[in-house]
């Protein structure tokens, strides 16, 4: 059962929070806007929910060393390579950098084809599908990954967690051929930690071999999950890596003590607890010298190949993105955000806390 919450609702319960928290007017409505974009778009787990809880977890309710503090400012450099940005967000609220480094990335691809803005000292971004996607819809192909907030993955063949869940995501402006922009986004576990917190309020439990517990044992409970596994075994393995990599080379620390500061242990010292982030955005026409097979232009191209591999008696396969357009057109249809009665519940918690009226008992159920 879903309940259909009004956008202007949803949008006025998750910015007073992120207001009372001290963040100000344009951190508020960005963070706020990245959240109605997840929740719009079916994305139960990064949605405004997963998003205050994070930000109370490693920012307001860390008062001694918080990852993420309201009122920051970016510092930005540009070096000796023109098309590429590095900037230091200085433990910033993640959705409002992110859309400032989106938008920098198209502007500069615009000038020289691509542009790439490398984060350093960051904190959790939220949905990162929601970025590129927006990107997409202007034309761009776009990317974006991150090193998440926890080591809560344990690398292949291996005991202990040492990496995050890594997502990458990535769009491709193809609306005009198949109606929606192909949308890639996903965590290099087999499920992210949102969806195990998803499964935990649902009342629900885990798919086989996607976690285990603190024995290292597999497990189907969420209340007992400690840890994730990588999707695909070595595969996922390897995605994962790419991001701590990134990570490494734009500044970033040990994956291990991530988000987890303990000063004094030996092996804190000096290190950095926050995450890094990575954009890129490129303009299509930059890929291509135009030799194109039977005459056909670049979107005609696109067409054709997604034509093929849909072909063949591949007519029922979907496409990566199209359940997220379905999400959003059932969004749409319902004239507001669809919510579980378990999100429901959360919603109206977090409503009183900013004494906002919100009665549950008056929401429209979808059909």
């Amino acid at each position: 059962m879903e309940y259909i919450v009004p956008v202007d609702v949803h949008d006025q319960i998750i910015k007073a929070n992120y207001r009372l928290r001290g963040y100000d007017k344009e951190e508020a409505n960005q963070a706020t806007a990245n959240c109605r974009l997840a929740a719009w778009h079916g994305i139960r787990t990064h949605n405004g929910i997963k998003g205050l809880e994070l930000e109370k977890r490693f920012g307001s309710g860390c008062a001694s060393d918080p990852l993420c503090v309201a009122g920051a400012r970016i510092d930005k450099q540009t070096g000796r390579f023109p098309a590429i940005q590095t900037w230091n967000a200085n433990r910033k609220l993640g959705q409002p950098v992110a859309v400032d480094a989106m938008a920098t990335c198209m502007k500069l691809a615009d000038q020289y084809g691509v542009g790439i803005v490398t984060v350093d000292n960051a904190f959790h971004y939220l949905w990162g599908g929601g970025y590129v996607l927006e990107a997409a819809k202007r034309g761009y192909f776009a990317y974006t990954s991150c090193t998440s907030s926890l080591a809560e993955v344990v690398p292949f063949m291996g005991t202990h967690p040492t990496l995050g869940t890594n997502p990458h995501s990535w769009a491709f402006p193809t609306t005009d051929s198949v109606g929606f922009p192909i949308l890639i986004d996903w965590a290099t576990s087999i499920i992210a930690m949102g969806r195990v917190q998803q499964y935990l309020r649902e009342g629900k439990t885990l798919p086989v071999g996607a976690a285990v517990d603190k024995e290292g044992k597999p497990t189907v409970d969420p209340n007992e999950v400690t840890a994730l596994l990588p999707f695909g075994g070595h595969k996922g393995y390897g995605l994962a890596l790419i991001d701590e990599l990134i990570a490494a080379m734009v500044g970033g620390s040990l994956p291990t003590i991530r988000s987890r500061p303990q000063p004094g242990d030996g092996v804190s010292d000096g290190e950095k607890y926050t995450v890094s982030l990575f954009f890129q955005a490129i303009v299509p026409e930059a890929l291509t010298m135009g030799n194109f097979a039977c005459g056909r232009d670049q979107a005609g191209n696109i067409k054709a190949i997604i034509d093929d591999v849909l072909g063949h008696g591949n007519a029922s396969c979907m496409l990566p993105g199209q359940v997220e357009a379905e999400a959003a057109r059932r969004s749409e249809a319902a004239g507001g955000l669809l919510f579980t009665s378990a999100e429901v519940e959360e919603l109206k918690r977090l409503a009183d806390q900013v004494d906002i009226e919100f009665d549950p008992s008056v929401l429209k159920e979808t059909p």
